[in-house]
């Protein structure tokens, strides 16, 4: 089965662009997932196993460093390609 994810991190930090940078690092190294990342969300596409084992192995460093960090995340049941920038029909 095929899913999409977006992501949104806010680490609570004011160096909050070094958490970020680190977890989408992380995410392009997860096999098996297409990933995009934008200004404002980062999106990524790919078999159900494979995005959340992505999500649970590039979030647990967030989750257990001393930063509260919020990610707000939307799962959908299709896969979107991310790298499709036409408008959905």
């Amino acid at each position: 089965m095929q899913v999409s994810a977006e992501l949104s991190m806010y680490p609570l930090t004011p160096d909050y662009k070094a958490s970020i940078t680190a977890f989408i690092h992380r995410l392009r190294e997860q096999p098996g997932i297409e990933l995009r990342t934008n200004q404002l969300s980062t999106q990524l596409t790919g078999d159900y196993a494979a995005v959340m084992d992505a999500l649970r192995t590039a979030l647990e460093p967030v989750f257990a460093a001393e930063v509260a960090t919020s990610v707000v995340i939307k799962l959908l049941n299709v896969a979107i390609n991310p790298n499709d920038t036409r408008e959905p029909v």
